[in-house]
């Protein structure tokens, strides 16, 4: 009898290769290529300290196996491979207990977490890590502008990236990665830092080949700062796209409640670009949670008061604007429990999330309070959403 045991191993389908799981593996179980970010089963001791950090659920697979994959063969991967079977004599008890001992470490690692994502059922297919680490693209800076007033408090850039002749099929709520120019505090060359789309598949003009990023300065941001500062003809380097699950569905039917805080408006700028092009007939299916300190700080004011409210119902939270009280998305989301509560019922409703990853735990609250003026159990309400492809937080 072969005994089947258990290996940790990430699904290159969904893995971003924002390399958060391998900076948090404390033994150095986690490496990578030019490609694939991978797990070494001679190192990984199911620590699981590297599952809460991965913001796409790519993190959260194991196979039952006679003898772990090896490295070479994980970095050849271009999708995980099915289960193997269990025909080697090991018994079923045998099976079912290493199932349940993964699903516990899961659920212990996940709490407090979102857990594994899903994409729509009738979201588009998408093009994962067609330009690797190893492979990049070069594009071309078409126009850096400023969404933040001069004053404001954060300075927000809307980048425009032309790429040429060069194919790449993004789809909105997939990221890039841009690669910083010089070398880290090793000596080594930066790895890709992930920003989000945030303009449709089809370019910012319909069917020109380009796309857009919503970036903030950060204080000692390597990246954001080169990024921030481009010019017009600058020349970037850029990897992806990255992600499988943060996809928006295509079906008409679809009510999409999007929350975000700053940047994390990003995609769904795309999102609400995509219906607008595609299905402008469709009335009163999108929402939008827009937090930020102040209107002056918020990407996108202006063009989104512009965007007609029966096409986008918009509530705007600002904890720090002038003369009035401190408000939060989730006291929006609140306020608004009437109108949301029956949307919870509804099947055909999904729900995004993206923003700083402080702002989950009081929108999770916010919704759990709607969920029980529905008359619903939250935990249960999300965790059906989840497995069904409609509940998805990126968050950061």
């Amino acid at each position: 009898m072969t005994e089947m045991i258990k290996q940790h191993l990430i699904d290159p389908e969904i893995c971003i290769r924002c390399h958060t799981c391998e900076e948090a593996c404390p033994i150095g179980a986690i490496t990578h290529d030019d490609v694939n970010v991978v797990v070494d089963a001679d190192k990984c001791n199911f620590c699981m300290i590297c599952i809460a950090p991965c913001p796409t659920g790519s993190i959260d697979n194991w196979r039952l196996v006679s003898a772990p994959y090896a490295l070479s063969e994980q970095l050849g991967w271009t999708e995980l491979p099915p289960q193997q079977e269990h025909g080697n004599g090991a018994s079923p008890a045998t099976i079912e207990a290493l199932d349940s001992e993964i699903a516990a470490l899961l659920a212990e690692a996940h709490k407090g977490t979102g857990g594994r994502a899903k994409a729509p059922a009738s979201a588009s297919k998408p093009t994962v890590n067609l330009h690797p680490l190893g492979h990049p693209i070069q594009a071309t800076i078409q126009g850096n502008y400023r969404l933040t007033a001069e004053h404001a408090d954060s300075d927000v850039r809307h980048i425009i990236l032309d790429l040429g002749a060069t194919a790449f099929p993004v789809l909105e709520g997939q990221s890039v990665g841009i690669i910083p120019p010089g070398a880290d505090a090793k000596g080594k060359p930066h790895l890709p830092r992930l920003y989000s789309v945030s303009s449709p598949r089809d370019g910012e003009r319909p069917n020109t080949n380009n796309l857009s990023l919503t970036v903030k300065r950060e204080p000692d941001g390597v990246c954001s700062a080169y990024l921030c500062d481009l010019r017009k003809g600058d020349r970037v380097t850029l990897t992806g796209p990255f992600g499988a699950t943060f996809l928006m569905p295509n079906d008409p039917q679809a009510k999409i409640v999007m929350v975000c805080t700053g940047t994390g408006s990003a995609p769904f700028r795309a999102f609400t670009m995509r219906r607008q092009r595609t299905m402008p007939e469709v009335k009163g299916a999108l929402t939008l949670y827009f937090g930020a300190r102040s209107p002056e700080s918020l990407p996108y004011f202006g063009p989104l008061t512009k965007v007609p409210d029966m096409f986008l119902a918009k509530a705007f939270a600002f904890s720090r604007a002038a003369n009035e009280a401190k408000v939060y998305v989730q006291d929006r989301i609140r306020g608004d429990a009437p109108r949301l509560a029956p949307l919870l019922r509804d099947p055909s409703t999904h729900i995004y999330i993206c923003g700083l990853k402080a702002m989950e735990a009081g929108v999770e609250s916010a919704f759990a309070d709607v969920a029980q003026h529905a008359g619903l159990d939250w935990q249960s309400t999300r965790e059906a959403m989840r497995e069904a492809g409609r509940y998805h937080v990126e968050t950061y």
